[in-house]
């Protein structure tokens, strides 16, 4: 989703949504474009585990990792993060609120949320 010059990833995971920025805090890289992933975590040595799946977003350009749920870096998440918008889910409406509200057509397209402003 584009509002004027920023651009905003929304993603669902597990019925929960999150919205991120779309540009990568290292080089401004389209995040939206990197892979979904999890994280692979360790016991012991030898003893390997991966968590997570989906809520890991990867930056195409320099493989970044980015906890969709915080913003925040995989590797450094003090210093380094991906600014995070609240997002709110509206299901009942009274009809006093619809002209005052602006809608757009949703689809999703190969897994993709699509937003058609």
């Amino acid at each position: 989703m584009q509002i004027n010059h920023l651009t905003v990833g929304v993603f669902n995971l597990n019925g929960q949504f999150y919205a991120l920025n779309n540009r990568c805090p290292h080089q401004g890289g389209p995040l939206c474009r990197g892979e979904l992933t999890g994280l692979i975590t360790s016991s012991a040595p030898g003893r390997y585990a991966y968590t997570r799946p989906g809520e890991i977003i990867r930056c195409p350009w320099h493989a970044w990792e980015f906890d969709i749920t915080t913003g925040q870096a995989v590797v450094d998440p003090q210093r380094s993060r991906v600014r995070k918008f609240p997002v709110t889910v509206e299901t009942q409406l009274s009809p006093e609120d619809l002209p005052k509200i602006e809608t757009f057509t949703v689809t999703v397209e190969s897994g993709w949320i699509v937003v058609h402003i």
